[in-house]
């Protein structure tokens, strides 16, 4: 996991780039200039500690990668590279497999990952992976294609009111404009070619295969036994590192099945991460955690989440959220990662089990008939600043992805909104704010392909939904108590922010973030009626946003301008 950033058709200008997220580096940066072009990469170091500095040159080619490929050894071995690899990196297989397939390389990768390519045959390729775990910017101008892995690299922003009123209903932003005058980002799987100093769509890979009748058949026990193969494996190549690594477990399915299958493969304890929050009103899942890891034997440390917390971290969470994202799940993230930088350097996590294993209960309710209550499995608004956001949400979750069952069509459209666009964002950010790797053993494509076509009695039965992985669960980790109801979690950031509602209802109108999402009589309305109270938290991520990249202000100051 790095920062990279680079001008493509300019002999400089990378270096002024990376400065602005060298933070995604703390172990060092590069740079490397020539008359075609200036590349950039802030270094966090995980495999080949010595030789894996990039940019890296092999086969007449140059690459300069965040992320990380997983099957890299496998690569090496199936077109026998041994003896042909200067370092132990895991992006220089890659260069060696272009020289012989070209763009055709790029479909043999199984990792999270998002690079520039300059090959030997004179083509130039930005790619992205097919999840969009990791992010990549890009910004033509003048004959030349600049590209970062964050926005910040490019100046401030301007307020887009598109982006606000989305930030404001949705959380997240749908568009691949972003509030960086000419930027862009990659949609997820996107492979650019530059031709001619211009960025040019070559293809988009899907990260879900098409349905696949053969995919889950036989018995329970058989469909158990292939999730156990297959997902041993995706945490075998998940935990290859050379730094130490560890997890965060919330408690629920998808993390315990992490912490699970990593008990297993590891002799040693395994270090894991638990956030709660001691406040009554909460809703977390940290007593099943800590029943979990007693079981397993973890390593556990768990970390409290206070009032004091939410007033500290919040503007930093803005900070670090240059590519908006209004999700208060970010604020504990956050603090997971401060706490667990001093012990670890790669963080395994649970993001993708409820899209690919049907976890989330719209998902049921989207499966009943609509005399029984049954509707569409759409994010749930405000009316106050809905109908537009929930418009635009559905131009882009429902895309033509040929024939899919009405739960399947529900994780395909989560698959392709609200999980690039929010959760691995958020991911990518809070982790990257203190120099950490996030990684998402469930968004493999291994797991993907078999979760995503298992039959859909598989994922959902009943009020249970990941089925298969309750069941898995119960096999091989009793304590979860798979089968119990769960808590979800909460934070409570509503009862934090409601003695000080009445001055960020005066002085939230003052940034044109904020304005461009409602007006101030609106504004006034969402801060004194409590019906409106979920979007308190949306809008002063908005304006302390505003504050922040619009406006110019440190984040401590951002904050004092609004109380």
């Amino acid at each position: 996991m790095c920062g990279i950033a680079g001008i493509i058709g300019e002999a400089e200008g990378a270096r002024a780039l990376i400065k602005a997220i060298a933070h995604r580096g703390p172990n060092g940066i590069r740079v490397e200039e020539s008359a075609q072009y200036s590349l950039a990469h802030a270094r966090l170091s995980i495999i080949d500690l010595e030789g894996g500095w990039q940019p890296l040159h092999a086969a007449g080619s140059t690459i300069i990668g965040n992320g990380e490929i997983y099957n890299y050894l496998e690569l090496a071995e199936e077109y026998q590279l041994k003896g042909k690899l200067s370092t132990g990196s895991d992006f220089e297989p890659l260069l060696h497999i272009y020289a012989q397939e070209g763009e055709r390389a790029f479909d043999r990768l199984r990792g999270m990952y998002a690079f520039c390519l300059i090959g030997a045959d004179g083509r130039t390729w930005l790619v992205r992976d097919g999840f969009g775990i990791k992010p990549l910017y890009i910004r033509a101008h003048n004959g030349a294609v600049a590209f970062a892995s964050e926005p910040r690299a490019f100046g401030k922003a301007r307020v887009a009111p598109a982006i606000s009123k989305q930030v404001a209903a949705l959380h997240y932003t749908l568009e691949n404009e972003t509030a960086w005058p000419g930027v862009t980002r990659l949609e997820p799987g996107e492979i650019i070619e530059i031709v001619e100093g211009k960025p040019k769509r070559h293809r988009i890979r899907a990260a879900i295969s098409p349905p696949s009748p053969t995919r889950g058949e036989g018995s329970i026990e058989h469909a158990i036994a292939q999730l156990d193969r297959i997902f041993e494996d995706s945490i075998k190549v998940h935990q290859r590192s050379d730094v130490p690594y560890g997890l965060f477990l919330s408690g629920g399915i998808d993390s315990t099945a992490v912490a699970t299958m990593m008990a297993r493969l590891n002799e040693r304890p395994v270090v894991a991460y638990t956030c709660g929050f001691d406040v009554p009103e909460a809703r977390d899942e940290r007593g099943q955690a800590e029943r979990v890891a007693r079981a397993l034997k973890l390593d556990w440390n768990d970390i409290s989440f206070d009032e004091d917390d939410f007033w500290r971290i919040a503007p930093h969470v803005a900070w670090a959220m240059d590519d908006p994202v209004a999700d208060y799940a970010c604020l504990p993230t956050y603090k997971l990662a401060e706490a667990a930088k001093a012990r670890l350097t790669v963080v395994l996590t649970g993001e993708g089990g409820d899209e690919l294993f049907g976890g989330y209960s719209r998902y049921r309710r989207a499966m009943r008939p609509s005399w029984l209550g049954g509707r569409p499995a759409e994010p749930q608004t405000d009316d106050v600043l809905g109908p537009d956001a929930i418009d635009a949400w559905r131009k882009h979750a429902h895309a033509d992805r040929g024939p899919l069952t009405t739960l399947q069509s529900a994780q395909a459209a989560d698959i392709a909104t609200w999980l690039p666009n929010d959760l691995l964002l958020k991911l990518d950010r809070m982790l990257m704010a203190h120099g950490l790797e996030g990684r998402t053993p469930f968004l493999d494509p291994e797991v993907a392909a078999f979760a995503f076509n298992l039959p859909d009695d598989l994922k959902v039965r009943g009020k249970f939904g990941k089925y298969i992985l309750r069941a898995w669960l119960e096999k091989n980790c009793a304590a979860a108590e798979p089968w119990a109801k769960k808590k979800g979690f909460t934070v409570p950031v509503a009862s934090w922010i409601a003695p000080r509602a009445g001055a960020l209802a005066k002085s939230l109108p003052n940034v044109e973030a904020v304005r461009a999402a409602a007006d101030s009589g609106t504004i006034r309305m969402i801060f004194s009626d409590d019906a409106h109270a979920a979007l308190r938290y949306p809008m002063m991520f908005l304006g302390l946003w505003g504050r922040i990249h619009v406006d110019g202000e440190a984040p401590e100051a951002a904050l004092a301008s609004l109380l």
